[in-house]
């Protein structure tokens, strides 16, 4: 496999990334841009592609980082220049949240996230401990589920009020999703793409969406197709068949963000 062809396979799940690391589809997918153009124009970091996906991980990881160091290098008055710089970190996710994210939404290992992050394993295991334990503190809000598979609603009920959060609907159509949020207006949403009668997830989200925004997570079989880049696409997408642990970090991440952008 060439290295193009290599870099094109593992895209879309940078792209995933970078979506919910930022919680935006257009932040994401200019920071994915700005990775390959590093690459580009640095032989050595195009070279460095070609041992996967951990490498094109940490060149993102690098530019991520640099990207917002500069705020902190910025000239100019010293009172203003520290209320800029807070005020721009204040968005970033931490590196705890990174950490979570790498090993779950992901699926790398703490070795491969160490070598992302240039880390040691042990201060990622404690980096991904501590995201937890905020996932455990979070307030909690009422989530819509729209999934027309009995088993995987009923699993997807369960993991969210194991997290503390209230069901305020379940819907495996879009009518039915729409007499839900007719009564209640949730404050998260996961859904799935294809529905029960032929409708899609996709409409049924921006019914609610012209109603308010909430922030949602897509669960599909084929997150490839909604991560090119090429369009107004999901900020965050759950693969299925999905770990539990997967999902909870995707809920975390964006309650993080309050309202997020989930269709840019």
């Amino acid at each position: 496999m060439s290295l193009s062809e290599q870099v094109a396979t593992n895209l879309p799940y940078l792209r995933r990334y970078a979506r919910a690391l930022t919680g935006s589809q257009s932040t994401g997918d200019a920071f994915v841009r700005a990775t390959l153009e590093a690459a580009l124009a640095d032989d050595t970091v195009k070279q460095s592609l070609e041992g996967g996906r951990v490498p094109l991980y940490h060149t993102f990881n690098k530019v991520w980082s640099s990207a917002y160091l500069e705020v902190s290098n910025e000239d100019g008055d010293t009172s203003s220049h520290e209320t800029a710089a807070q005020a721009r970190l204040g968005a970033i996710t931490p590196l705890n949240r990174q950490a979570l994210l790498l090993t779950t939404l992901e699926d790398f290992s703490v070795e491969q996230t160490a070598e992302i992050m240039d880390l040691d394993p042990e201060a990622v295991h404690s980096l991904v401990q501590e995201a937890i334990g905020e996932i455990d503190r979070e307030k909690s809000t009422s989530v819509l589920i729209i999934e027309d598979e009995p088993l995987i609603s009923m699993q997807l009920e369960d993991l969210v009020s194991s997290l503390g959060h209230e069901i305020c609907g379940t819907a495996a159509t879009r009518t039915q999703a729409q007499e839900v949020v007719a009564e209640k207006t949730p404050g998260l949403v996961l859904a799935d793409i294809q529905l029960a009668d032929g409708s899609s997830g996709l409409d049924a989200v921006d019914d609610i969406l012209a109603i308010s925004s909430v922030p949602v997570i897509f669960i599909t079989a084929y997150p490839e197709r909604l991560l090119t880049g090429d369009r107004p696409e999901p900020t965050y997408l759950v693969t299925k068949p999905f770990q539990e642990k997967t999902v909870r970090t995707a809920i975390s991440q964006a309650l993080f963000f309050g309202s997020s952008e989930p269709m840019a």
